[in-house]
């Protein structure tokens, strides 16, 4: 199992920017795209955050991400960064990263995840 390890989370005021940052191993092979979810309580779904393509750099966000959060690819091989401007407190979750393998539809592997909290 590929361990992706997550890092950048922690406090911020409202309106305040954070980056969050992944990374699987540089060895590991196949990864097609990274993205980020995040899960506000151990009971609730992951929620989609944003993805990124790793060969073609192409990348989605969620409707509450678009405008705000930028997904990119980092300075080595299986390393994403995601920018977060202007945080809300509805921002505040457990931010978690995943990975897929070839052509999977689902990810394939998750780290353990970085707690955001957003206080007004």
């Amino acid at each position: 199992q590929v361990q992706l390890v997550e890092s950048g989370g922690g406090f911020v005021q409202a309106g305040g920017s954070l980056n969050l940052s992944c990374a699987a191993p540089a060895t590991t092979r196949g990864i097609t795209s990274m993205a980020w979810y995040r899960q506000e309580g151990i009971s609730q779904e992951r929620e989609f955050v944003a993805s990124i393509v790793t060969r073609t750099g192409g990348t989605k966000y969620s409707d509450s991400a678009k405008g705000r959060f930028t997904i990119s690819e980092g300075n080595r091989l299986n390393v994403v960064s995601m920018r977060m401007d202007n945080l809300k407190p509805d921002d505040t979750a457990l931010y978690v990263c995943s990975a897929r393998f070839g052509r999977s539809s689902a990810p394939d592997a998750w780290g353990r995840g970085v707690q955001v909290t957003v206080f007004s």
